[in-house]
């Protein structure tokens, strides 16, 4: 039973420790924390400056725990003065010292109130306070305690009679009883692990879990798996919807291990229980160090997670909800360790690097991390695993700067990492990718075969010592009387399996190869537990199995029953006698059959009967796979390329059926994948090693398995590259005025070849130029340069060259010096030639006295005033060759001295005498203003923004007019460093104006004037007039646009279109007056005119003129009697002319337009991202005629997508689209 605590208001007035300081205070300011969940008093108005009040910086988690365990609360407190610290419950006293104890950690800083051995009565809600002079913090947090034993009985017994509903109480009781708990099992009876984590596991894992149970009839544990999964699943069904994804435990590389499950809980309240080997654990929900398991739930995921793993956290775990199993898993730390753990790697970009281990036992697979994410075999890493799996490798492929961070290796629960650092190759180009290197950086630094092979005698020593133990106690269980055995019980394990004629699929026997005996195969049976019960009936307690056997060899087929009984062989439903051949005995229960020297006619099925009872096994006779001579004697001969090449190895045999082909190199087995290609053709096998490196170069092998032995061939991969670097140092043997002797070791890897001489190059210091100084012979590892110049210096770099090429360079860490050192005299002091806020410009004289050695450059140094600190502006291997320098390190305002060392061959000089003192700023300049614009159109209603940039030393005064009057004071002026910016919110045609700026310091002034036009698209004309002068001429005027006095820049613009072409055209533009004669006015055809305004912000709504023309004057003719035909016009819609694609810039106004024809008139409807816009005051829409026009005011970033237009009538519909990208 889970006893909650009664969560409670906060404390009343008076409650609580020290609650007698707070009276008497004037004041209690609540305040707020940083931290969620606590609450402050303030007991003062005014904080003195320095002190505070208290508040947690970590808070009290709280807890479900079981009864008798250890329960504690953490809290860490701050405040000056330092505040005390006190805890006290809702429902109860805690000045019980048995019971409750107070500890402070002056190192961590933590306040601890624990509860040895914690009872259900002291489940409440705590309070921690936090005092000192100036206020007050609280916090609370919940207890709650998990009862067992009769208490927990007890306590359910109440609560049901409390609320009088026993179907909401239930017994928590899990299905694995604690050790404690476990009655001695019956022999056969099965342990009910086994059924637990067979309803939670793979169908893969089956037989591994059986056989560790020792259970061999699998169609009985099927029939009866699926029995209990059918019931657990309508339990389950009670309290979820969906139950999937099934992760086991697993161990991660933090050191802790956890396991997942999707479950969908009916009703989220219900209560979720871990079990560990069938006791109860307590864990938190939230990610605190309190307690060593944890339960996050994210979203429909639920991770288990333990952390601080120990050996005796293995174990089975299980999730229930409420009284349901959902899942299970066993933990099972094998015993292993780190005899030798991974080291620190430092590699060279493009290089490859190695992590190496040994383990105490051997480990199939262990698991790699780097930078916590699991590394597996693949184009960037190869894991290696020697044969006797104790010696184990990780290989980092062509490492970049990318790669480098924490890699670790976890067997088990044991763990161990290094760092993996990768070093720039600084001889790399620019721009170019370095060269793949064909070296390999890292591994552990000792002989890790040497720790393997002493580890493997030791295991095996273990082994023999565990053997003779086991025969031991056989032998005296066998000398000691038997004791009287009890009547026998009904037998209680799987009856109906002991009774099934049919065979049992994976019992019997079972093929052994001898290790180290060729061709030698041995036949025994397995003895798999039964059930040892008194019956009258017999039954097979060990039955047959399909098994392997060897040509001219014995085989045994062994059949055990529960009695003794009578029993015949049978061979492909053939009675077996015995013979010379082939022998049947019969030894108590025991049934076996021999086969002297088997050859293919003995292969066969194989059936032994007993009365109603029957088992049978297949045996197949064979081979152990061969070579042939030849092929074996060819593909021994050594394989040798270079380094960047393909090596091909080919293996022709026999074709055979069951055959596995294995390709190994150096005892490591290849897989197919990366560089490594391997083919397996019906009779032969091909193993492509592409682009190998030096590093692949080995023993390689091909091993041939069947089921009844191996073989295996052997050859040799040699790969030849350059030779590895000289090993440095490089010594300087001696040095004189004339002379300088190096001396170097041969390298350690001669590339497979000898290496034949060494290459001498020489740099002087300060140069670029490398010179060749000649070669040595392979047999010297030593130089004499006697080409030198006294009180220069020279850098050396080493080649070693073999057939395939050179190597890479060994090169000195230092320049040598010829001779003693010779320093330069002290230069002129520095002077001052200009002074800006940015740049002070130097100039100096050469030293009188050089010493005779030629100056190669200077060095300079500044320092700041109120320093006293001298810092170089270039580095001595930077020397600046002539005698001015421009400073552009400086900071405004600051003052600085300089000095300055003239550099020679030997090093840098003495130093000169310091500057005089220069201040970092500007000279006095008259203002002045950078490419200003003169005229701004701005739409009514917008914001107006004039941004002038000016220069002038000192900053100059900045004030504007408006027509040479001060600016309204709504009309904000904005000034920055370089920059003035008028401001107008909300515009007006009022504000249009001429606007002057105008700069002026003490060196002078200067002004500039800038039109502001304040506009908005103009009104629509008046009405339009028609009068024909004279014939082929029509007079247009029109009233003019009521903004036409406003705005000097309106002009109007006439469009006409005809009968004929029912197209709009342009006809006039620019029209500064109220008339327009158009010309070519023909009779017959209709015209119709169309006049606009237009400013700087757009055209205006169109004014209409009245049609033009004869057509509606023509006269009816009537027929005599026969009628005419009449035309329809009637068509679905149809587009004239698309969408175009616009990508205006963001706060642009846009303006799209398509044509559209139909009859009747279409509807149309504008569309963004399928969304229809017809209706959104953001875009104004027009339909004029067929034109469909929409216009955007200022384009916003949402207005971006896809635009389609739709128009539909009675006849069908049309549509286009486009796309609209708004520009940053």
């Amino acid at each position: 039973m889970l006893r909650r605590s009664k969560v409670m208001d906060g404390t009343a007035t008076g409650q609580g420790p020290d609650a007698e300081n707070l009276n008497g205070k004037e004041v209690g300011i609540k305040k707020k924390s940083r931290v969620p969940g606590v609450m402050i008093i303030q007991f003062i108005e005014t904080m003195p400056e320095g002190k505070s009040h208290p508040d947690f910086t970590r808070k009290p988690i709280a807890l479900t725990i079981q009864e008798g365990k250890f329960a504690f609360f953490k809290a860490i407190v701050t405040g000056d003065p330092k505040p005390t610290v006190t805890w006290s419950r809702n429902n109860g006293d805690v000045s019980d010292t048995s019971r409750y104890q107070t500890k402070y950690d002056p190192n961590s800083d933590e306040h601890t109130f624990e509860m040895p051995n914690v009872m259900p009565d002291q489940a409440d809600t705590y309070k921690c306070f936090a005092i000192n002079e100036y206020g007050q913090a609280t916090v609370t947090v919940v207890l709650n305690v998990i009862e067992v034993g009769f208490k927990k009985a007890k306590a359910l017994q109440q609560a049901e009679e409390a609320t009088g509903n026993f179907t909401t109480v239930l017994k928590r009781k899990s299905k694995i009883r604690p050790k404690s708990e476990q009655h001695e099992r019956k022999d056969g009876e099965i342990d009910p692990k086994f059924w637990e984590l067979l309803l939670s596991a793979d169908k893969k894992d089956y037989e591994r879990i059986c056989t560790e149970f020792g259970v061999t009839d699998f169609r009985w544990m099927l029939k009866k798996l699926n029995e209990i999964k059918k019931e657990r699943e309508e339990e389950q069904a009670q309290f979820v919807k969906n139950l999937c994804n099934l992760k086991p435990i697993q161990v991660n590389a933090d050191n802790s291990a956890s396991f997942e499950i999707d479950m969908d809980l009916l009703d989220p309240s219900r209560s979720i229980f871990l079990y560990k080997d069938g006791e109860m654990i307590p864990y938190t929900k939230e990610l605190g160090d309190t307690l060593k398991h944890s339960l996050k739930q994210v979203g429909r995921k639920y991770i288990f997670s333990m952390r601080d793993l120990m050996p005796e956290d293995a174990g089975l775990y299980q999730l229930d909800v409420e009284d349901v199993n959902m899942f299970s898993t066993d933990f099972k730390i094998p015993m292993v360790d780190f005899l030798v753990k991974i080291q620190e790697v430092k590699a060279k970009e493009r290089e490859d690097a190695v992590f190496e281990c040994v383990l105490s036992n051997p480990f199939s697979k262990i698991l790699w991390f780097g930078k916590n994410v699991p590394l597996e075999q693949g184009d960037k890493f190869d894991v290696e695993v020697s044969e006797d799996k104790l010696i184990h490798r990780l290989v980092v492929k062509d490492c970049m700067v990318v790669d480098k961070g924490i890699y670790s290796a976890c067997a088990g629960i044991k763990s161990c990492n290094a760092w993996l650092v990768v070093e720039a190759d600084k001889d790399a180009q620019k721009g170019k990718k370095a060269p793949r290197k064909t070296t390999r950086a890292g591994g552990s630094g000792v002989d890790l075969q040497k720790v393997a092979q002493e580890q493997q005698v030791k295991l095996e020593k273990e082994r023999e010592e565990r053997k003779e133990q086991i025969k031991a106690a056989k032998e005296a269980a066998a000398a000691a009387p038997p004791p009287e055995l009890p009547p026998a019980p009904a037998p209680t394990a799987a009856p109906e399996a002991q009774r099934d004629p049919e065979p049992s699929e994976n019992a019997g026997c079972k093929v052994i190869f001898k290790p180290g005996i060729v061709n030698e195969l041995a036949v025994v049976a397995s003895d798999p537990p039964v059930v040892e019960v008194e019956s009258t009936e017999p039954f097979i307690t060990g039955g047959l199995s399909n098994i392997y056997a060897l040509c001219g060899k014995p085989a045994e087929l062994t059949v055990k029953m529960n009695v003794e009984c009578d029993g015949a062989w049978f061979k492909d439903g053939a009675q077996l006698t015995s013979g010379d051949r082939v022998t049947m005995t019969k030894d108590g229960t025991s049934h076996k059959l021999a086969i002297q020297s088997c050859t293919d006619k003995d292969s066969g099925l194989y059936r032994f009967v007993s009365g109603e009872q029957s088992t049978q096994g297949k045996v197949t006779i064979g081979d152990v796979p061969e070579f042939d001579p030849d092929d074996l004697h060819k593909f021994a001969k050594p394989v040798t390329i270079r380094v960047g090449q393909n090596a091909a190895f080919k293996m022709p045999f026999t074709p055979q059926e069951s055959l596995v082909v294995s390709w190994f190199k150096d005892g490591t087995e290849i897989k197919d994948g990366g560089g490594v290609k391997i083919v397996r053709e019906p009779n032969h096998s091909r193993l492509l090693l592409r682009d190998c490196l030096r590093t692949d170069g080995g023993e390689i092998k091909i091993q041939l398995k069947n089921p009844f032995g191996a073989v295996e061939a052997t050859s040799q991969l040699i790969v030849l590259d350059r030779p590895g670097q000289p090993e440095g140092p490089v010594e300087t043997v001696e040095t004189t005025s004339s002379m300088i002797e190096i001396k170097w070791n041969p390298p350690k890897d001669d590339g497979g070849s000898a290496v034949t001489n060494y290459i001498v190059e020489r740099q002087q210091a300060g140069q670029s130029l490398w010179t060749k100084l000649g070669d040595v012979s392979a047999d010297r590892n030593s130089f004499r340069d006697r080409n030198v110049t006294h009180g220069k210096k020279y850098k050396y770099r080493i080649y070693a060259e073999n057939p395939e090429g050179l190597s890479d360079a060994l090169e000195t860490a230092e320049s040598i010096m010829a001779g003693i050192m010779i320093l330069s005299g002290p230069p002129g002091a520095p002077k001052v030639v200009s002074a800006s806020k940015t740049c002070i410009n130097l100039t100096w004289t050469p030293p009188e006295d050089d010493k005779g050695v030629p100056i190669i450059g200077y060095q300079l140094e500044k320092r700041k005033m109120d320093t006293n600190q001298w810092i170089a502006l270039n580095a001595l291997n930077e020397p600046i060759e002539g005698v001015n320098y421009a400073v552009k390190d400086v900071t405004e305002g600051a003052e600085y001295e300089f000095r300055v060392a003239a550099i020679n061959e030997s090093g840098s000089g003495d130093l000169s005498p310091p500057s005089a003192v220069v201040c970092a700023k500007n000279p006095n300049m008259r203002p002045c203003f950078k490419d200003p614009e003169d005229f701004i159109v701005v739409r009514a209603g917008n914001s107006a923004r004039v941004k002038i940039s000016y220069e002038g030393e000192p900053p100059p005064e900045i004030t504007w007019l408006k027509d040479d009057e001060p600016i309204s004071p709504w009309i904000n002026v904005i000034n920055t460093e370089g920059m003035s910016q008028l401001v107008i919110h909300s515009s007006k045609r009022s504000d249009s104006a001429i606007y002057t700026i105008n700069a002026k310091n003490s060196v002078g002034e200067t002004s500039f004037d800038v039109e502001v036009r304040v506009t908005d698209e103009p009104k629509t004309p008046g009405p339009v007039e028609l009068e024909q002068t004279v014939q082929g001429k029509v007079m247009i005027s029109w009233a003019p646009s009521p903004d036409q006095g406003l705005d000097d820049r309106l002009y109007y613009v006439v469009s006409q279109h005809d009968s004929t072409t029912r197209v709009w055209k342009t006809v006039a533009d620019r029209l500064f007056a109220n008339t327009y004669t158009a010309n070519n006015i023909l009779p017959g055809i209709e015209y119709h005119f169309r006049i606009y305004a237009k400013n700087d912000m757009g055209l205006s709504d169109p004014s209409q003129s009245p049609t033009w023309g004869a057509n509606s004057n023509r006269v009816q003719i009537t027929s005599n009697g026969v009628k005419s035909s009449e035309i329809c016009f009637e068509r679905p819609p149809s587009i004239l002319v698309p969408l175009k694609v616009h990508t205006p810039p963001k706060g642009y106004q846009l303006f799209m337009t398509c044509a559209v024809r139909g009859c009747p008139t279409p509807t149309v409807s504008w569309y963004l991202n399928d969304v229809c816009i017809n209706s959104d005051s953001n875009y104004y829409i027009t339909n004029s005629y067929g034109v469909c026009s929409m216009y955007i005011l200022r384009v916003r970033q949402k207005d971006g997508g896809e635009y389609k237009v739709i128009a539909v009538n009675s006849f069908g519909k049309a549509e286009c689209s486009t796309k609209l990208v708004v520009r940053d």
